[in-house]
């Protein structure tokens, strides 16, 4: 296969090093366009109001100074023009991208802006514990092998799959669940401090619920220390409200 591979972490980050060398298990035809800088939380965003610088590093190796879709959008519309990928690899995220934070998530956010534009794509994220250094291990030893399985059933056009690593030590994943995506609420945490000429700033922190995800769910699976993978419809329509919405409005 031809892959693309971005992320949101930026080109520099350790997740999209593991990423490169899972990619390297996979194919030997590996391109990469990724942002210069972190862009976590940048959603599917565009950059509209400046113009987009692309460096190259290497053969086959792009940095943008804009947002993962600006990444992946300058990749397959005008790096690999007239030899689009077979594939693109978004990750490997530092921390979960589950429930809903898959509308925050600039690495969910890459392989949106890939799946419409025609291409399979896989976002692939690392679980970790708030307060230790995060461990890539698990996402190192499963990625290659749940890449290759799901590539090899096929999905629709409109549909990209999210992937999450719990974690635990490699040697402990009990295995992979394919799952829905769940509730899990994100936490109302602001920290507000003052700078030194005595005005206000705020943080926005990243407090979650400590309610128990259900089981059947990516988040209650990973929990578990499951590998989940959850495919995403990009139809967001709510087709059972279609018919009432049409009798209220008739």
């Amino acid at each position: 296969m031809r892959i693309l591979l971005s992320n949101d972490d930026s080109i520099h980050s350790a997740g999209f090093g593991v990423l490169e060398r899972i990619a390297a298990e996979l194919s030997d035809d590996v391109w990469i366009c990724a942002p210069e800088s972190e862009q976590s939380g940048a959603s599917h965003s565009l950059t509209i109001h400046r113009p987009l610088r692309l460096r190259q590093i290497d053969e086959k190796r792009y940095a943008c100074d804009g947002t993962p879709t600006d990444c992946i959008l300058l990749a397959i519309n005008h790096i690999m023009a007239g030899n689009p990928p077979d594939l693109v690899l978004s990750g490997v995220n530092h921390g979960s991208n589950i429930a809903e934070d898959v509308t925050y998530s600039g690495t969910i956010a890459a392989a949106m802006e890939a799946t419409l534009l025609g291409v399979r794509s896989v976002a692939l994220s690392q679980d970790y514990r708030s307060g230790s250094p995060i461990d890539f291990a698990p996402a190192e030893r499963w990625a290659a092998r749940v890449v290759e399985k799901v590539t090899a059933v096929g999905w629709p056009p409109e549909v990209l799959i999210n992937v999450n690593f719990p974690s635990c030590e490699a040697e402990a994943v009990k295995g992979m669940s394919v799952v829905p995506q769940g509730p899990r609420k994100i936490g109302d945490e602001l920290v507000e401090r003052t700078d030194p000429r005595g005005r206000s700033y705020f943080w926005i922190g990243l407090a979650r619920s400590s309610e128990t995800a259900p089981r059947n769910s990516d988040s209650g699976a990973l929990a578990d220390d499951y590998v989940t993978v959850t495919p995403i419809d990009m139809n967001m329509t709510h087709d059972a409200l279609l018919e009432p919405l049409k009798k209220a409005l008739a």
